[in-house]
């Protein structure tokens, strides 16, 4: 990089992150975390501002533009600071150490987070987004409490720490607990409460998608036919579908909508929401048959293979809010563009996507979005539904080209092994539930590329690549994902390789980050340096926890390797948590979705014989989450089958807890015996 074109340059411009990167000549004189910068907080006696955030953050650039390119600003934090700066996707656990305190500190949280702590790490003060007075004000207070009351600011700092330590900490319950049905009714029953049931998603705003929620009442529904279940998902999923938080245009969603309504979007496009959303609408498909469902998925995954994939198969992290320093310009448009690019048509596009001459959003533009359905259009211009879709599809192609004229928002190129799990799975479940096969030849290739790119011969997982390289050890997520994915491949493949590599992943796991005490894992590997607390992620929120998902592998691998220690495991880890899983709904659905599994048990179902990916796609055209299957064309070479090869038949036998029923030919034979 020539930094001769800049006025300042910062220890910054040696990293790889897109996001530090962007601070890499602010005046401020940032370090990234590491040796150097807390070495020179001690050796000088300074105390540490950790700012924290991500490179598609919106109010990350407005906190930057305003305090972290000013000199006045840029020059108090140097003489009085040691300023650090991290990247809260490429080192998620320091984030969720500042985070909790400065949760503990105000009942709040996000992004950019700005933690002021001791010189030895140990958190003082903080908060999220500062205008540049508020800014200057809180760093000079903090500065001076700390000064003049040191007696004070070491018990602040050690009562936070002792908090941040202790907080979402679980220990083992010795309690033997049991899982019934009863139990999922009610977790639905409190959560229901907070269902809104005219807009979906959540009561109020911002709503969030939280995709493992909405799977958890899939799976719900399934074992228990409450329509009120089906409904939430259905609606939330129509809305969204329709809303301003889905790219019309291009496919794919934005990370929340700031309203009730799912209009206004916080217009960052996150693989991990992508990935997951993938996944939901196409089990709400496999459900329902819905057309709209099969729709947004095409889309979705032709978004992220234009854009948010290397040519190497990894997939990039996000894609920015803002382009030319506006929030959403790339995505929205003017009522004269439209009549202009569109010619033909123009007005019925316009009322179709709801756009309006002084703008239905900011700077006289529009936010494209749906209000009716398809049908009731198309009544409204005396159309048929395939001559509004044409139609539609034709004003897409016209507007996608010419969006592509624009300046783009800026791309977060870095490939982080968690996320690139999810979208690997979402891509095997709609190769599963479609049939297209280049969703598996993406999956493969994105799965050689972990193998390669981010996995050690002693099955150690990096966490990020960029630039060809992976620099940080991987964290429980990494390894959490990247199971459930190879879990996937191995059900979508039949190919037992996928599986070994899953179950290696778990050994690793098992090894470097369980706490043999509780029966949890730690979100960090034993061999990472120590920060001021070893956290444990439990809840589940925008992503499932890391904890709920090394359970439910647990679970699986279980079932699929006849290891009742992995099973037991995922009992125990279940039983520590069940009191929270109960009570607190949607932030807890990935551990609820394992405990469906313990309070129904599921069904194992091997196909073996040459037409097995025949009946394999037959069995993935039903919502069976209760099902796990497995198959060869042979039981040769194979531990899962042996002893189940019948000559000249492909045959399916249901199996639950080791026992098989009377094997079978056909696959509505085999879903007679799967009650």
């Amino acid at each position: 990089m020539n930094t001769q074109e800049y006025k300042h340059t910062n220890s910054l411009m040696n990293e790889s992150s897109p996001y530090l990167l962007q601070h890499a000549h602010n005046p401020v004189n940032w370090y990234p975390w590491g040796p150097e910068a807390l070495e020179k907080a001690k050796k000088e006696n300074k105390m540490i501002i950790v700012s924290i955030g991500y490179a598609a953050c919106h109010w990350c650039h407005v906190m930057e533009h305003e305090s972290f390119e000013d000199e006045e600003v840029a020059g108090y934090m140097n003489e009085n600071f040691v300023a650090i700066k991290v990247d809260r996707e490429e080192r998620p656990d320091i984030d969720q150490v500042y985070m909790n305190a400065v949760q503990l500190l105000s009942g709040r949280g996000g992004w950019p987070l700005n933690c002021i702590a001791l010189p030895d790490g140990r958190p003082i003060y903080g908060g999220t987004y500062f205008q540049k007075d508020q800014w200057l004000d809180m760093l000079s207070q903090v500065s001076g409490f700390v000064l003049n009351n040191p007696d004070k600011a070491e018990e602040q700092a050690k009562s936070l720490t002792d908090g941040v330590q202790n907080n979402e900490m679980i220990y083992a319950n010795a309690k033997v607990h049991e899982f019934s049905l009863d139990d999922l009714d009610n977790i639905f029953v409190k959560w229901k409460n907070d269902i809104d049931f005219v807009e979906g998603g959540s009561l109020g705003a911002p709503k969030f998608p939280l995709p493992v929620g909405y799977q958890f009442l899939l799976h719900y529904y399934s074992l228990t036919k409450n329509e009120d279940a089906l409904t939430a998902v259905t609606l939330t999923l129509e809305k969204m579908a329709n809303g301003g938080i889905y790219d019309q245009i291009g496919g794919g969603f934005s990370r929340y909508s700031t309203d009730a309504v799912w209009k206004v979007p916080h217009f960052e496009k996150m693989l991990y929401d992508n990935a997951q959303l993938v996944s939901l609408y196409t089990a709400a498909y496999q459900q329902t048959k819905n057309p709209l469902f099969k729709t947004i998925v095409f889309e979705t995954l032709e978004f992220v293979q234009r854009e948010l994939t290397s040519l190497k198969g990894g997939f990039y992290a996000s894609l920015d809010a803002d382009s030319e320093g506006i929030e959403g310009k790339f995505y929205c448009w003017k009522k004269n563009e439209l009549k202009e690019i569109i010619g033909n048509h123009a007005d019925l596009i316009i009322d179709y996507y709801n756009v309006s001459g002084s703008g239905n959003w900011e700077h006289e533009r529009s936010i494209l979005y749906k209000k009716v359905s398809d049908k009731e259009f198309a009544r409204k211009y005396n159309l048929t539904e395939v001559e509004l879709s044409d139609r539609i599809l034709e004003a897409k192609r016209i507007l996608l080209n010419e969006r592509s004229k624009r300046i783009w928002p800026a791309l977060d190129d870095k490939i982080l092994t968690s996320w690139n799990g999810l979208m690997l799975k979402a891509f095997i479940y709609a190769y599963r539930v479609f049939g297209d096969p280049d969703y598996l030849k993406i999956a493969l290739k994105n799965a050689e590329f972990i193998l390669t790119e981010m996995k050690s011969e002693d099955d150690r997982l990096s966490r990020n690549y960029k630039n060809g390289k992976a620099t940080i050890n991987a964290f429980l997520d990494d390894y959490a994902f990247t199971i459930q994915a190879f879990i996937a491949l191995y059900q979508a493949t039949f190919d037992e390789k996928w599986l070994k590599e899953a179950q290696q992943l778990c050994s690793y796991s098992i090894e470097h980050f369980l706490d043999g005490d509780s029966g949890m894992f730690y979100y960090t590997s034993d061999l990472d340096q120590a920060l001021i607390a070893r956290k444990m992620e439990l809840s589940d929120n925008v992503i499932s926890s890391s904890n709920s998902e090394m359970a439910k592998n647990l679970f699986i691998l279980g079932q699929y390797l006849y290891n009742e220690d992995y099973i037991g495991m995922a009992k125990k880890m279940l039983a520590n948590i069940k009191q929270h899983a109960l009570e607190n709904g949607i932030y807890y659905a990935n551990w609820d979705i394992l405990m469906a599994w313990f309070a129904k048990d599921p069904y194992e179902v091997a196909i073996v014989g040459e037409d097995c990916e025949a009946k394999r796609k037959e069995f993935d055209s039903h919502y069976l989450p209760h099902v796990f299957l497995y198959g060869g064309k042979t039981d040769k070479d194979s531990t899962l089958l042996e002893g189940k090869l019948i000559e000249g038949n492909t045959t399916i036998y249901v199996c639950r807890n080791g026992a098989c029923q009377r094997p079978v030919n056909e696959v509505n034979d085999a879903l007679v015996q799967i009650k």
